[in-house]
């Protein structure tokens, strides 16, 4: 909310006001029905308490953002925001709906009854309004574990069946110090028996204090030949004004630290080389790489250097879209492990198929894709930002199974 200027905040309220007062036109078509006043009243009444407490609670906290605590307010935003959704969404669909009905019933026959026009109208906009409560109370944290078998030629025949479990976007700021929850998770990616942990970025959503009694939890993660992680754009500070440049570097020197704690080896435009069963393979790890406004700390050229001999290279590069300027055809990686999109936190996924609205930012935005014998994943994320849930879209523990083709 720091990021926007006064004006957009109240150009936000009066729009939520005006769809608001368009969606309360069209409840009296409903509540008209009620015989009861003091019932009509009632309702009325809470209807715009809750509009005007909402519409209260943003510009007080968008006045007063700076003399908030910044734990306190983390849970502000992302609350005010959930609401926000909560309460706009449904309301936009109930009036689209309903207005569509109503006058296509005028125009074309005049036969439905007002009241059922109405009635279709708010079940259209409840049906939104349960789902979206199911994605902020439920699926934020019903993770997923994705199996994904990934067959390529450059492996060495004695890894086939190597098991690499991949993370990604925890974002530790928005879980409020619930431990419990990312233990969950843990048990989860301990359960896949991997032989490798990667973590691709994004360990906090701006502030080192985050970290803060997530050691023990973290130090749960096993893996036979060792953990590794990178940097994400949101790791280094940048979305938060900061009283000197020395503050902002001690906030990102701490965040880095944290990854030695817990046993994460931090790669900054390094490689690493691991034996496995006399077979070497190559880790590289590149800081945050993404096209503009993101910035460009990653080189990828230093991350290659001393690597040149051995055949199967793994990178860490936390946007995706690095593979495409830098990465497939251009080198020879062979697998490439991204997140950063958080799959938008909402799409559609039925079998084989899946959409979301990122797909027309991001043209790998989440899964597994090929280009020659160079692979790509996108992590959808296991933490949130911002919206509070997950609408079809749920958070994501990765395996990957490397097989020999």
């Amino acid at each position: 909310m720091r990021s926007y200027p006064i004006y957009t905040i109240i150009l936000l309220c009066v729009f939520l006001l005006a769809i608001d007062s368009i969606a309360f036109y069209w409840l009296q078509s409903i509540t008209i029905q009620i015989e009861n006043e003091q019932i009509r009243n009632t309702i009325n009444t809470i209807y715009w308490l809750f509009t005007f407490g909402l519409i209260t609670s943003i510009m007080i906290l968008k006045i007063r953002i700076d003399k908030v605590h910044p734990v306190r307010k983390q849970i502000l935003i992302s609350s005010l925001y959930g609401l926000t959704i909560l309460s706009f969404i449904p309301k936009l669909i109930f009036v689209i709906v309903i207005s569509i009905s109503h006058y296509g019933n005028l125009v074309f026959s005049d036969k439905v009854p007002v009241i059922l026009i109405s009635l279709l109208g708010l079940f259209a906009g409840f049906l939104p309004f349960f789902v979206i409560i199911y994605a902020i109370f439920k699926a934020v944290y019903r993770f997923k574990v994705h199996h994904v078998k990934v067959k390529c030629d450059l492996l060495p025949k004695d890894l086939s069946g190597l098991r690499i479990v991949q993370i990604s976007d925890i974002h530790l700021g928005s879980f409020n110090y619930r431990y419990s929850i990312l233990e969950r998770a843990i048990s989860y990616i301990n359960h896949q028996r991997p032989d490798f942990i990667f973590f691709t970025g994004d360990l906090v959503n701006n502030f080192a204090w985050e970290t803060k009694g997530w050691t023990g939890v973290f130090k749960k993660m096993e893996a036979n030949y060792g953990k590794y992680a990178v940097l994400g754009n949101h790791d280094y500070g940048d979305y938060s004004d900061w009283e000197s440049e020395d503050q902002k570097l001690k906030n990102f020197e701490s965040i880095k630290y944290f990854f030695k704690k817990i046993g994460f080896k931090l790669l900054l435009n390094e490689p690493r080389i691991v034996n496995i069963k006399n077979n070497s393979i190559a880790i590289l790890g590149v800081e945050n790489w993404g096209n503009p406004p993101f910035k460009q700390h990653g080189d990828l050229k230093k991350a290659m250097e001393g690597t040149e001999n051995i055949p199967f290279k793994i990178l860490l590069s936390h946007d995706p879209s690095h593979w495409t300027e830098e990465v497939a055809g251009k080198t020879d990686i062979a697998l490439t492990l991204s997140g950063h999109t958080h799959g938008m936190q909402a799409g559609v996924n039925f079998k084989n198929k899946q959409w979301s609205p990122i797909k027309y930012k991001y043209k790998h935005w989440a899964g597994l894709h090929k280009e020659g014998r160079q692979y790509l994943y996108v992590n959808r994320g296991l933490g949130w930002l911002g919206f509070p849930g997950r609408l079809g879209m749920r958070p994501e523990i990765t395996l990957l199974e490397m097989i020999k083709e």
